[in-house]
């Protein structure tokens, strides 16, 4: 990381209400895992594992500690109430390649928090040196579609039917991507590049 990640801690005033954003260095806290519980199941079915298992929080961690997920958290006073994760694979094909994936408390949603991280997630991806991000979700979450697409993420690949539910329902995956060196040549075209 660079001189991006003494940015964090991070207050953010959304329609009246601070926020702090920070590094979540341990997703094994009892935080994020009440967090991850109070959620619906079907905002987790993006994810390739279910993130209230204390078996994948505990991997969770230890990739953390690797330096091969990086995750924000928001609080909003001592509440978790949004995390991200970048994941990427240094030893893979895909090594420039970074998943982004985001969650935010449903009393959350459109008051800008999830906007707001996925652009500090950006941000991050940029500085970790990555050439592509990608997102993934259900079809039906049209809302994360639009922020996501008005950020410059555009529809690579859907996969019908890929993941099922606890009712044995399946549900399409939509994958979005993102081209980062463009991205970041626009921003010097602009001389945004110093911000």
């Amino acid at each position: 990381m660079s001189d991006l990640a003494d940015r964090y801690p991070l207050a953010v005033t959304l329609g009246g209400t601070e926020f702090q954003i920070d590094f979540l260095r341990e997703p094994t806290d009892k935080a994020v895992v009440a967090f991850h519980q109070a959620l619906p199941e079907h905002d987790l079915l993006f994810l390739d594992r279910d993130v209230r298992e204390p078996r994948v929080l505990a991997a969770w961690q230890r990739r953390v500690e690797a330096g091969d997920i990086v995750s924000l958290a928001a609080w909003r006073q001592d509440e978790l109430v949004g995390t991200t994760a970048i994941f990427r694979d240094p030893q893979s094909w895909s090594a420039h390649v970074g998943e982004l994936r985001v969650l935010v408390a449903p009393a959350l949603r459109e008051t800008g928090l999830g906007r707001q991280l996925i652009q500090q997630s950006f941000l991050l991806g940029l500085d970790m040196g990555l050439e592509k991000l990608t997102v993934r979700m259900t079809l039906d979450q049209d809302r994360a579609m639009v922020v996501f697409e008005e950020l410059g993420f555009r529809r690579e690949a859907m996969f019908r039917d890929h993941v099922r539910d606890k009712y044995g329902d399946t549900h399409d995956l939509l994958v979005m991507s993102h081209d980062v060196p463009g991205f970041r040549s626009k921003m010097q075209a602009l001389g945004l590049d110093a911000l």
